[in-house]
């Protein structure tokens, strides 16, 4: 009789989702701190356009999604999906080119709190809001003096707005395309919003091997791998405790900021983050719990 070997009985461990968020949002904002650091070869339309397309090629290679049997409306959606998420991109990274990348986090990190407000229809929630509306306030108006920006600030705005679009798009697109599906098709069409502004910008420096290598580092850690991460953790996680980790971002975003850029955090602007942060947490303790969706939810 043969037997088999103990390990082959070990169930597989997978960390704890609450890592793998973590992990994600890390990704993330490290990866936009490592995307500023392209912005002088390319530009910050040339480095969105590398990072979309080549996760779009990245993607499409390893789930070769199908549009057959796809109804019209399934291709709408899919493609204000992808409209949205290359805008949502695109006017980010302009924004971290004219702000701290901390800062630039804060200010979009407005956009889900809005949409989170609209949907519970709660009093404390349209308060929390209002504590990030001030805190957003505060960067714009006080911290013209510690590198931010008005129009900045501006771009910030239009990327939070985009990722409130983001969330309603992904949802539809969820409904009737499987997540990896959705995504990849969807980041085609991203790829084609950008795509104008970014040979422009990136002209011939598109060509070099290490701005496509460092294109390519960014893809891998601003899409693919937090999206995998997050499809992972998301089976395992409540609502209320992907809120309160999705929180973190500001503060992680600065953290990146601060290591990989050198950028300084005044008193001012830590304050307004902080309120931002605040806010975020508290219309994550205010809302109910409710399934997440499995469409990932990171930018």
């Amino acid at each position: 009789m043969v037997r088999t070997p103990r390990w082959q009985h070990r169930p597989v461990r997978t960390p704890p989702p609450q890592f793998l968020l973590l992990g994600s949002i890390c990704s993330v904002q490290f990866g936009s701190a490592f995307a500023d650091k392209l912005f002088d070869q390319a530009g910050p339309a040339g480095t969105v356009l590398m990072r979309l397309g080549l996760s779009a090629l990245i993607l499409i290679v390893a789930v070769r999604p199908r549009l057959r049997g796809r109804t019209r409306l399934d291709l709408y959606n899919v493609a204000a999906y992808g409209l949205v998420l290359g805008t949502m991109n695109w006017t980010f990274y302009e924004a971290i080119h004219r702000l701290p990348l901390g800062v630039a986090v804060t200010i979009e990190f407005t956009g889900p709190l809005v949409v989170a407000a609209i949907g519970s229809r709660r009093l404390l929630d349209g308060l929390w809001v209002l504590l990030a509306a001030v805190g957003v306030l505060l960067l714009a108006f006080a911290g013209s003096h510690h590198g931010v920006t008005k129009m900045g600030v501006l771009l910030a705005l239009i990327a939070g707005a985009c990722w409130a679009a983001y969330i309603v798009t992904s949802k539809r697109v969820g409904t009737t395309f499987s997540t990896m599906d959705g995504l990849s098709i969807a980041l085609c069409f991203g790829t084609v919003v950008a795509l104008p502004a970014g040979i422009i910008e990136g002209g011939s420096a598109l060509g070099r091997p290490s701005v496509i290598a460092g294109g390519l580092g960014v893809a891998l850690m601003s899409s693919i791998i937090p999206y995998s991460l997050e499809l992972t953790a998301l089976r395992r996680l409540s609502a209320a405790t992907f809120g309160l980790l999705m929180s973190l971002s500001p503060a992680v975003a600065a953290l990146a900021g601060v290591i990989t850029l050198g950028q300084r955090l005044s008193a001012i602007l830590l304050v307004a983050l902080g309120l931002v942060v605040m806010a975020s947490v508290g219309t994550t303790l205010s809302s109910r719990r409710t399934p997440l969706a499995e469409t990932p939810a990171t930018p």
